[in-house]
């Protein structure tokens, strides 16, 4: 994932590029050094500008939603990064192979979680104890694997015990996160059953 709710690596990279084509205008092309300098600073201020971070809600109708629910939404969302990017490192931690797979697989749920709520803010209480409470206690038990992992003669015991609770965890994000989908899918039973009635008053079937 790496990048949860946007960051400032556009700035990184116009500085970068800036870095090198301003000596290669300089040098490489006999170019006066203030032009150099001053189209450096346009492609700058261009990359900054064209590679900024999509913002959070960004092309939603916020008023139509209620800008009470998105800032609900958000306070949730900027308060579950942290445990996000701290489960998404110790995934690369983690050298058992199995244990690291399931905990990749809890991050990509998470990221899923994520997205779904960023295109439905109103959804977001429904996944309120998910994002506060279960998405933290992940990254602990992931990184108390890693440590236990991590000695020279790692307790066997201990690590059976912690692999069992995230595959109980894992139960849980994935009971959440197809909870989102369902309540995408609303009253998609009755409508059913409502077109089903419909077919056989008028088809006779």
């Amino acid at each position: 994932m790496g990048n949860w709710l946007g960051n400032d690596g556009n700035w990184i990279v116009a500085g970068v590029v800036t870095a090198i084509l301003v000596p290669v205008l300089a040098f490489a092309a006999g170019m006066p050094f203030w032009i150099a300098a001053v189209i450096g600073l346009l492609v700058f201020a261009g990359l900054v500008f064209l590679l900024a971070p999509r913002r959070l809600f960004e092309g939603l109708d916020i008023k139509m939603i209620g800008r009470g629910r998105v800032a609900f939404a958000r306070e949730l969302l900027e308060g579950a990064v942290p445990a996000a990017q701290r489960l998404e490192t110790t995934a690369d931690d983690i050298t058992d192979k199995q244990t690291a797979a399931r905990v990749r697989h809890l991050v990509e749920i998470a990221a899923d979680v994520f997205r779904k709520v960023e295109a439905r803010p109103e959804s977001a209480n429904s996944v309120r104890r998910f994002l506060s409470y279960y998405l933290p206690r992940a990254a602990e038990v992931a990184e108390s694997f890693a440590v236990i992992e991590a000695k020279r003669a790692p307790d066997i015991r201990q690590l059976e015990d912690v692999r069992a609770v995230l595959v109980k965890l894992e139960d849980a994000f994935v009971h959440y996160a197809d909870g989102l989908v369902d309540a995408e899918l609303g009253t998609l039973d009755t409508d059913l059953r409502l077109i089903q009635a419909s077919l056989k008053e008028d088809l006779g079937r």
